[in-house]
C-alpha cells in the first residue's frame, strides 16, 4: 500500500481509473445497445445521460484513486485542496447525471403520447406539462448543486445561521425587485395545468392568427401564419381574453357571404354547394349549410355554413368554396351577380302662369298695395311725412303737415 503513495504510484493509479472508467463506458454501452434492438428507451438513455456518466464515473475513479495513491509528502493544505476539488467536480457532475436521469424519464414518457395523429388534444397537454416540469426540474438541479457547493466552504457553513435569519428580508427585497419576472413564472406554471393552452393549439392573440410554438416559464411563442414569431408573456394569457380553436377539439365551423342581386337562385347555389361538397375532402361531413341572412338595402346576403377538421384545413375549405361558387355565377348565373341600378327622372314642364295670377302674385308681393288693408298701412306711412309747396314770389313756404 505504501507503494502506491508515490508519485509514480499515483500516475499509474489515474492512468488505470481513467482506463477503467473507459472500460466500464463501453461495457454499458455495449448493453444499451444490444437491448436497443428490441427495445427503444436505451437510445433516448444514450442520448440524455451518455456525457454526464461518462465525466460523473471519470470523475469518481479519479478521486478513488488520488484517494489512494496520494503520496504522504503533498502538504495538508494540497491535500485538503485536492479533495475539495474533486468533491465539487462530483457534485456537479452528479447533478448533471441526475437531472440527465430524470430528462430520460420524461421523454420516456412523452414517446407514448404521439402528436402525428387527427385528435391529438391529449398528447399536446401532457407534452406541454412535461415540457414545463423539465425546465423546473432543471432549475431545481441548478439550484441544488449550486447551494451543494455552497456549503462544502467552511465559511459559508458557519454563516448559514445569519443566513437563514435574513432570507425574510432578502426575499422581500427580491421578490420586489424581481415582481415581473416572478409573475411571469408562475404565469408559465399556471398555464402548464391549468390547460388554457398547449402547444400546437391554434390561437387569435393581437389580433393575429397562429400556433402555440413554445411555452417557457416566462414567455410563449406564437408561430403565426406568415411564419412570424409573436413572442408574449405569460402573464398575457393568464390576464388578457384570447380565443383558442382548438381547446376542447380541432373541428371548427366557417363561413363564406355573398351579397347579390335580387334575381339570385339560392336553391341553384345549394345544389352547387352540394356538389362542390361532395367532390372535395377538405369537408368533414358535418355542416354544409346555405341560407339567405339578409335582404335589405338593395343586396341580398347568401351566407354558407361548412366544417374541416382543423383550422388550415378550414381555410383552403372556405377559399375552395367561395371561388367555386363565384365561378358558377360567372358561367351560369350571371344575373346573381351584384348590380347598382340608377333610376333616370325627367323634370316636369314649367307651367305659363295667367294674367290673373299673375296680378295676384304681383299683388302678394307688394307691402303697401294690392288689398285695403295694405291701402291702409301705405296711408298710415304717407300722412306723417311733410309735403313742401313752393310760395307765389318763387319763396319755398314753411312745411306744413
Amino acid at each position: 500500500m505504501s507503494a502506491l503513495r508515490t508519485w509514480p504510484g499515483l500516475a499509474v493509479a489515474c492512468v488505470v481509473a481513467v482506463v477503467l472508467a473507459i472500460v466500464v463506458t463501453a461495457i454499458v454501452g455495449a448493453v444499451l445497445r444490444a437491448v436497443a434492438r428490441r427495445r427503444t428507451w436505451p437510445e433516448l438513455l444514450i442520448r440524455n445521460a451518455r456525457v454526464p456518466f461518462r465525466l460523473f464515473l471519470l470523475v469518481v475513479v479519479l478521486w478513488i484513486a488520488v484517494t489512494i495513491s496520494l503520496p504522504p509528502e503533498v502538504p495538508g493544505g494540497w491535500q485538503q485542496g485536492i479533495h475539495h476539488t474533486m468533491l465539487i467536480l462530483a457534485i456537479v457532475t452528479g447533478v448533471w447525471f441526475a437531472a440527465a436521469m430524470v430528462v430520460f424519464v420524461e421523454d420516456l414518457g412523452l414517446a407514448r403520447y404521439r402528436l402525428d395523429v387527427p385528435d391529438n388534444r391529449y398528447a399536446r397537454k401532457v407534452r406541454t406539462q412535461v415540457l414545463i416540469l423539465r425546465r423546473l426540474t432543471v432549475v431545481a438541479a441548478v439550484v441544488i448543486g449550486l447551494g451543494a457547493v455552497l456549503l462544502t466552504f467552511p465559511a459559508l457553513q458557519a454563516a448559514g445561521a445569519s443566513l437563514l435569519a435574513s432570507a425574510g428580508v432578502i426575499g422581500i427585497i427580491a421578490g420586489v425587485a424581481a415582481q415581473s419576472s416572478l409573475a411571469n413564472l408562475f404565469a408559465g406554471i399556471q398555464l402548464a395545468f391549468s390547460d388554457a393552452i398547449r402547444l400546437d393549439d391554434v390561437v387569435v392573440v393581437e389580433q393575429q392568427w397562429g400556433t402555440i410554438e413554445e411555452i417557457t416559464l416566462t414567455y410563449v411563442v406564437v408561430h403565426v401564419w406568415d411564419d412570424r414569431r409573436l413572442v408574449l408573456p405569460s402573464t398575457y394569457f393568464t390576464t388578457k381574453p384570447f380565443e383558442n380553436w382548438t381547446r376542447q377539439h380541432s373541428e371548427l365551423l366557417g363561413s363564406v357571404e355573398f351579397d347579390l342581386d335580387w334575381r339570385v337562385s339560392p336553391g341553384g347555389m345549394r345544389s352547387e354547394l352540394n356538389r362542390i361538397l361532395a367532390t372535395t375532402n377538405l369537408w368533414d361531413g358535418r355542416t354544409g349549410v346555405l341560407q339567405v341572412t339578409d335582404a335589405v338595402a338593395g343586396w341580398v346576403r347568401v351566407r354558407v355554413l361548412v366544417t374541416a377538421k382543423d383550422a388550415p384545413t378550414l381555410f383552403d375549405l372556405r377559399c375552395l368554396v367561395r371561388e367555386r361558387l363565384i365561378d358558377w355565377m360567372q358561367r351560369y348565373a350571371p344575373a346573381s351577380l351584384p348590380r347598382s341600378r340608377v333610376e333616370l327622372v325627367e323634370p316636369p314642364a314649367p307651367s305659363v302662369p295667367t294674367a290673373r295670377a299673375q296680378a295676384q302674385t304681383n299683388d302678394d308681393a307688394r307691402l303697401f298695395g294690392g288689398s285695403p288693408e295694405k291701402e291702409q298701412r301705405g296711408a298710415q306711412f304717407t300722412e306723417a311725412i311733410p309735403v313742401i309747396q313752393p310760395g307765389v314770389d318763387g319763396d319755398e313756404e314753411q312745411a306744413r303737415p
